[in-house]
């Protein structure tokens, strides 16, 4: 080879080894690289479907529209606009549901089994509103014919103790209901009031505090309760200590101080519990108003004997009997104070029954209101009061009717679906348990909202427009946007 043959050679050896890296860098970068414009469009080839209920329509969780969504346009100050940021999420779902009392048991064995069936799937079926809480008393609450225990009068050993009274109605009903929610079911169980003989005032009815030597004898119950319930199959998530325990009754209740509930945790009910083999039945504290919750709080969860026992806080809604506004903000400050625990909303109704307000629309946007600025404060889980009431709003044996989403006209054996029901299913519906909740705001007071993703992928954003006049908005999603309108008085479900 002579001295022009090698130089060819050689240059044709590096063009080779040159293209060779090119391929090879080309290569690298194909399969490792993430185009953004292929991710943008597939975001924007997404469709969603949205579901409406609106006041004076015939629009009740109805699907309305169905569309897809553009490239994001920076919005202005005159645009209406939910923005929601997939990127940030944040407490994990457990659940919507309601409470299975005396009352509601009452209610349903009058009905027929067609529409005991009916009921069962509006709440619980596959084409119901996916309800998977079950809330009930230990014992009796003011929700049903009369006051009851488990024992007899002056049983502190508890030898007496017997659910055979529950299992007449109340637990063939939650077994029922159970069957239907299958494995993502969460029992909880409070009790009112302990029985008369425990107590300062010797009545279960009207306050009075829990005797300082029946404290023992008090923790033993609620294991009784358990082993009882679990031995008819129903497994027992958890428990609250005591239903408003600031709140002197003229129905079952029972008075605690935050340092009182406190030392009760930590030197009876929880150790009573771990010693019994149930440390994992989940305690949750409170249970009463969004007013006081924060000192109940900062009482018990700042006191690590206390707080190693407790799952996390329960409250209601009832603050605004005084007057006021519904105090999320309470909320906010625990999540912030004590991240490692959970909330948990553990009731609420309307209160004041009135059968000319059957259909009265507020009544619906209470749960509205309530149910997204709960979950955007952080709660977890939702829990209505009584699934069931007749057609008085009872029976309760006090008289303190009140509303609940779904009635029964015990003359007629027919079922009367309030605008609350469909509210609530505007969220018990669509989001499912171990669902995440994502950064949602609004860019008006007007509209209020809040979304979850679920595990399947899918994202759900309710939206809720409690004003007499339409509003056109835009749902933003990242970097990609739709606009929908929604009509006076509704709510919107949007799946996507």
């Amino acid at each position: 080879m002579n001295i022009l043959q090698r130089r060819n050679f050689m240059l044709v050896a590096l063009l080779v080894f040159l293209l060779s890296c090119k391929k090879s860098k080309v290569n690298e970068t194909e399969s490792t690289d993430i185009n953004p414009v292929e991710t943008t469009e597939n975001d924007r080839d997404k469709t969603l479907v949205v579901y409406t209920t609106a006041m004076d329509t015939d629009l009740r969780l109805t699907k309305t529209a169905e569309q897809s969504f553009v490239d994001k346009v920076q919005a202005l100050e005159t645009d209406v606009a939910v923005f929601v940021n997939p990127e940030k999420t944040f407490q994990e779902f457990l659940g919507i549901g309601g409470a299975i009392t005396d009352a509601s048991s009452e209610v349903f064995v009058t009905l027929d089994e067609a529409t005991q069936n009916q009921l069962l799937q509006s709440l619980y079926g596959k084409d119901g509103i996916g309800y998977n809480i079950i809330r009930t008393s230990i014992h009796s609450s003011d929700f049903g014919l009369g006051s009851h225990t488990y024992i007899e009068e002056g049983d502190a050993d508890l030898k007496t103790f017997s659910i055979e009274k529950d299992k007449e109605k109340r637990i063939p009903f939650i077994k029922q209901a159970m069957d239907l929610i299958g494995e993502d079911l969460v029992f909880y169980a409070s009790p009112w009031s302990p029985p008369a003989f425990m107590k300062t005032n010797n009545n279960m009815l009207q306050g009075g505090k829990l005797l300082p030597e029946y404290r023992q004898a008090w923790a033993n119950y609620y294991v009784k309760f358990i082993n009882a319930y679990e031995a008819e199959g129903i497994p027992v998530w958890g428990l609250t200590i005591q239903n408003e325990p600031m709140a002197v009754q003229r129905w079952e209740s029972c008075i605690y101080t935050s340092e009182e509930e406190r030392d009760f945790l930590k030197n009876y009910l929880g150790p009573t519990l771990e010693r019994a083999g149930m440390g994992d039945k989940n305690i949750v504290v409170w249970d009463h108003n969004r007013d006081l919750m924060s000192d109940r709080a900062n009482t018990i969860f700042e006191d690590p004997d206390a707080s190693k026992y407790a799952w996390g806080i329960g409250f209601h809604w009832y603050e605004t009997w005084t007057g006021g506004l519904p105090k999320y903000d309470n909320l906010k400050n625990i999540n912030e104070s004590f991240p490692s625990k959970n909330m948990l909303f553990t009731e609420g109704c309307q209160e004041g029954f009135d059968i000319e307000k059957m259909f009265y629309w507020p009544n619906a946007e209470r749960y509205g209101n309530s149910i997204i600025n709960d979950f955007n404060s952080g709660v977890v889980g939702w829990t209505d009061w009584n699934i069931l009431l007749d057609e008085r709003g009872g029976p309760n044996h006090v008289e303190n009717f009140c509303f609940a989403p779904i009635h029964a006209d015990t003359k007629k054996g027919q079922l009367i679906y309030t605008p609350t029901y469909y509210y609530i299913g505007h969220f018990s519906k669509f989001i499912q348990p171990g669902a995440l909740r994502v950064s949602t705001t609004t860019s008006r007071s007007t509209i209020e909202s809040t979304s979850f993703k679920n595990k399947n992928g899918n994202m759900v954003t309710v939206v809720m427009n409690p004003t007499n006049k339409k509003v056109v908005y835009k749902l933003v999603v990242g970097q990609i946007e739709t606009q929908l309108q929604i009509q006076p008085r509704a709510m919107q479900t949007i799946v996507y």
